[in-house]
C-alpha cells in the first residue's frame, strides 16, 4: 500500500475582521503534497483575504498556519515592473527573495515558463498570457512546495488560458501544491481535486468536487450544484 501524501499546509480556526466585518469565520484546511485546491465563492466571501493569510502576508486574528516550507504567492495583479524586462523582473525579486543562485533560478524560471524567447522585451510590450506566465514564474523562483494564487486566469483569454493551466498541472504533477481561487466554477471542475466553498467568510463545504454535485443531488455541472448549494444555505 502507498502511504498517503504529506500534509504541506494547514490552516486552523482562522478569523480574520476588518472593523466590523468578520471576513474570515473560523475557517480550516489541510492540503497535501501535489494537490490541486479550488477555493470558490461569491464576491465578499473571504478568498483573497484567506490565501493572504496562508501566504503570510496578512496575519489572522485568531488560528494557526502550518506550511512545510516556503510558500509562494501570485496575485491577481501582476506584480512586475513594466519598464523593466522579464528577465531583469525575474533577477530583481530573485535578489529580493534571497535565492541562492539568481542566474541559474532566472534561467530556469523562463525556461519553465516558455519565456526565453521574450527574456528581453519589457514586461509593458507582453501579452496579458505573458505577463501572467511571468507573475506565476516570480512566485516560483524559490522553488517552494506550495503556490498560491488569486484569481490566477481572470485576465487571461481561452487559448492563455489552457496554456496557464497546462503549465500549473505539470507543476502539481511534479509534486507542487497548488491552491487556487477562482469566479469561474468550471476552472474549478475541471483543475481541481478538491474545493473549498466559502460564503461571508465562513466554509460551507471542502472535498470533493462531485461530492458538492452530490450534496445537492445536481444532475448538470458543478456551477448549477455551487449555485444550489449557496441556495441551500441561505447565502
Amino acid at each position: 500500500m502507498h502511504a498517503p501524501p504529506p500534509v504541506v499546509l494547514a490552516a486552523e480556526g482562522l478569523r480574520k475582521s476588518f472593523g466590523a466585518r468578520a471576513a474570515l469565520k473560523g475557517v480550516s484546511l489541510e492540503v497535501t503534497a501535489g494537490e490541486r485546491v479550488a477555493c470558490i465563492g461569491p464576491n465578499g466571501a473571504g478568498k483573497t483575504t484567506l490565501l493572504t493569510i496562508l501566504a503570510g502576508i496578512q496575519a489572522p486574528d485568531a488560528g494557526t498556519v502550518r506550511a512545510d516550507g516556503r510558500v509562494g504567492w501570485v496575485p491577481q495583479a501582476p506584480a512586475v515592473y513594466d519598464k523593466l524586462t522579464a528577465a531583469e523582473n525575474l533577477r530583481l525579486f530573485a535578489e529580493l527573495e534571497h535565492v541562492d543562485d539568481v542566474r541559474a533560478s532566472v534561467e530556469r524560471m523562463l525556461d519553465q515558463t516558455g519565456l526565453s524567447e521574450r527574456a528581453g522585451d519589457q514586461v509593458g510590450e507582453l501579452s496579458g498570457g505573458n505577463r501572467q506566465r511571468l507573475n506565476v514564474a516570480i512566485g516560483l523562483l524559490s522553488s517552494p512546495p506550495v503556490l498560491l494564487l488569486d484569481e490566477p486566469s481572470a485576465a487571461l483569454d481561452p487559448r492563455q488560458r489552457e496554456r496557464l493551466w497546462e503549465y500549473l498541472g505539470r507543476l502539481s504533477d511534479d509534486g507542487t501544491t497548488v491552491v487556487f481561487a477562482t469566479h469561474t466554477v468550471s476552472e474549478a471542475e475541471r483543475y481541481a481535486g478538491r474545493v473549498l466553498v466559502l460564503a461571508d467568510g465562513e466554509a460551507l463545504f471542502w472535498g470533493p468536487p462531485h461530492e458538492l454535485q452530490q450534496r445537492v443531488r445536481a444532475d448538470g455541472d458543478l456551477e448549477s450544484a455551487f449555485v444550489a448549494f449557496l441556495r441551500e444555505q441561505g447565502h
